[in-house]
């Protein structure tokens, strides 16, 4: 029999263990309301514990029960005849397998487990201008049979592709929420909580009930916010699974970042209570936070989460910060669509884009970062926004009408697979531009996961119902775009190579060093001389790596980024360079087979031939050597 202990206290909400037993705190508005508490072997009840009046305070009970095994008890609430399961649960112990449907039953709740080796680990820290974020899918990530790694679909799966995520010069995993959510909706909320938030496909002329209940994959609903999800671990021990990722990122100089979707319904002071939860029990290193008016002000200025990365659509610096002051540590920064749509604009070919791309290409905020990307999980994938103009979400089951129809993509003159060389050639193309328009802007890059090998979701932009091949990376595209997936090799090390191209400030335009060059500078047909108008998709763009931290692998004191989103040739003009330096080809995105090296020399530029479709990256060299 448990023993009542201690005077009331009604936070923290959930249970958790003190003074040798544990206190349970319940927010509830039934008559009759209590704690059952089961064995956690067989799952049997082993005793229904009524909340009394005296336990309440405002719509919070909370009693404190000693004598409880906590390694051999689970336990659920219950409101009248309803069992309701602990959103605050730390641990959901009983394993279900993934996509099937669950009772209340099945989410009792257990007891995190306290003593967790974590050795030295540390917090990496990474600032945002060393930083290149993958935006993953923890099921999706590994769960396809090309992935070769024995746990998949799991935490412990992407433990073993570390070693891959170095390779392809990642520093920072973001992952689609990971956190307990139920898949499918429990039994009992379809019955009775809110089935006006369940998604469910209609069988046709049966309007009175539901057909098939749609699985949730993404899992941006609310959730259980305290539990990494069961469903993702290899072993009957989510959290310290997951323990062991962040263990093992850290190891490796590496970060996790974790999506966190809240609804309107969650309360500020809930919010920062969660993610100072995961900081301090599982060393996470960064939030991206979605939903509508979120509490970023507040949370931005918490002092646990002073050195957290948090991402979020925006931020008022002006706000969270005194007009002279500047963080030791930026830990804020944007993750908005703008960067991201204007790029696909330029990248198809679109007029009246080339000032919004310069912008884009140099902006970092002056009190925070900003997270930029071409693609993510929502939307189309790299591969799918040059081989589709359409959305292509049947699938889905929703006759096509769900996901965006504003995709700015282009199919490069055919929708989906073909077998034409040609456009296959451009396509290829598109995707080496986009990766250059990603790797050469200055504020921190993010892929989605398997952008670097050219991976397709077949033209669905909005697969969030689709565990399946739609949605699990395909890992033999490595071996299929091979020089696709060395160019994004090749890219990353040009950029660590290079600091002037990540600064940790936006560059001014400026000579401020009286060094004769200003940081950066833009150029047309004419040296000095950019021309912007509507009509212009080219522009070359050049970099003095004087303003730059020294580095002796640096690739040259300048870089020259020649863009052509043309589809004809245009002529970019290279300024002059210092006595004894000329200018050299680094790289193209033009295949060499058809690249022309048409120059006209004049007294002071050199003038070239820059193909339709193509960037090229040229750096000073010098003359003396071959």
């Amino acid at each position: 029999m448990t023993k009542n202990f201690s005077h009331k206290q009604p936070y923290p909400l959930g249970a958790h263990l003190e003074g040798g037993g544990v206190r349970f705190s319940f927010v509830s508005r039934a008559e009759s309301c209590g704690i059952l508490l089961y064995d956690r072997q067989t799952g049997r009840l082993s005793e229904k514990i009524p909340f009394a009046r005296e336990d309440r305070i405002g719509n919070v009970y909370c009693r404190a029960i000693g004598d409880i095994d906590t390694k051999a008890r689970t336990y659920l609430f219950y409101e009248d005849e309803c069992l309701v399961p602990d959103i605050r649960g730390r641990v959901f112990p009983k394993r279900v397998p993934y996509g099937k449907e669950r009772t209340a039953e099945d989410m009792k709740a257990g007891f995190l487990a306290e003593g967790f080796d974590w050795e030295e680990d540390c917090f990496p820290r990474i600032p945002y201008h060393l930083s290149i974020a993958y935006c993953l899918h923890v099921r999706g990530f590994t769960k396809h049979a090309s992935s070769g790694v024995e746990h998949k679909g799991t935490f412990a799966g992407i433990m073993e592709k570390i070693p891959y995520l170095k390779e392809i010069g990642i520093t920072t995993l973001e992952l689609q929420p990971a956190y307990e959510f139920t898949e499918i909706p429990l039994k009992e909320e379809c019955l009775r909580k809110n089935p006006q938030n369940l998604i469910y496909a209609m069988a046709a002329g049966e309007t009175d009930r539901p057909a098939v209940k749609k699985l949730n994959y993404w899992g941006y609903k609310k959730g259980y916010y305290y539990a990494p999800k069961a469903a993702y671990a290899a072993s009957d021990d989510a959290a310290g699974e997951f323990r062991e990722l962040v263990k093992a990122l850290h190891r490796n100089g590496m970060e996790l970042v974790m999506q966190f979707y809240f609804p309107k319904e969650i309360k500020n002071s809930e919010i920062l209570d969660i993610l100072c939860f995961w900081v301090l029990e599982y060393h996470v290193d960064g939030f991206h936070l979605l939903g509508e008016d979120l509490p970023m002000d507040m949370l931005a200025g918490d002092d646990v989460l002073a050195d957290t990365k948090l991402w979020y659509y925006g931020f008022n610096t002006d706000n969270i910060y005194e007009w002279n002051e500047h963080p030791k540590y930026p830990h804020l920064a944007e993750y908005n669509d703008a960067w991201y749509i204007d790029m696909r604009k330029f990248l198809k070919g679109d007029g009246n884009m080339l000032g919004a791309v310069l912008y884009h290409m140099r902006h970092i905020p002056q009190k925070a970062g900003a997270i930029h990307y071409l693609s993510n999980y929502f939307g189309f994938t790299l591969a799918d926004l040059v081989s589709y103009d359409y959305k292509h979400n049947e699938a889905n089951g929703e006759e096509n009408r769900d996901g965006s129809d504003y995709n700015c993509s282009w199919n490069c003159g055919d929708e989906g697979a073909t077998r034409r060389r040609s456009i296959r050639a451009l396509r290829l193309k598109q995707m080496k531009n986009a990766m250059c328009l990603i790797l050469l802007s200055q504020s921190t890059p993010l892929i989605f996961m398997g952008d670097e090998f050219g991976n397709s979701q077949k033209g669905n932009n909005n697969p969030y119902c689709q565990d399946n091949t739609v949605t699990w990376l395909d890992w033999r595209g490595i071996e299929r775009y091979a020089g696709l997936h060395a160019f994004w090799k090749m890219l990353v090390g040009f950029r660590q190579r290079n600091p002037i191209l990540r600064p940790e400030k936006e560059l001014r335009l400026m000579d401020t060093l009286c060094c004769g060059y200003p940081d950066m500078s833009y150029h047309g047909k004419y040296a000095w001389r950019p021309e912007t108008e509507g009509y212009y998709r080219h522009a070359g763009i050049m970099l003095c790596g004087k303003y730059a931290p020294a580095s002796k692998d640096a690739d040259g004191d300048f870089l020259y980024i020649a863009m052509n989103m043309h589809w004809e040739n245009r002529s970019l003009a290279l300024p002059k360079l210092p006595k004894g330096m000329k200018w050299e080809l680094a790289f193209s995105t033009e295949p060499e087979s058809l690249r022309k090296e048409d120059a006209d020399e004049q007294s002071d530029t050199l003038l070239r031939q820059v193909p339709p479709r193509s960037i090229a990256m040229y750096v000073a060299k010098d003359a003396g050597k071959n």
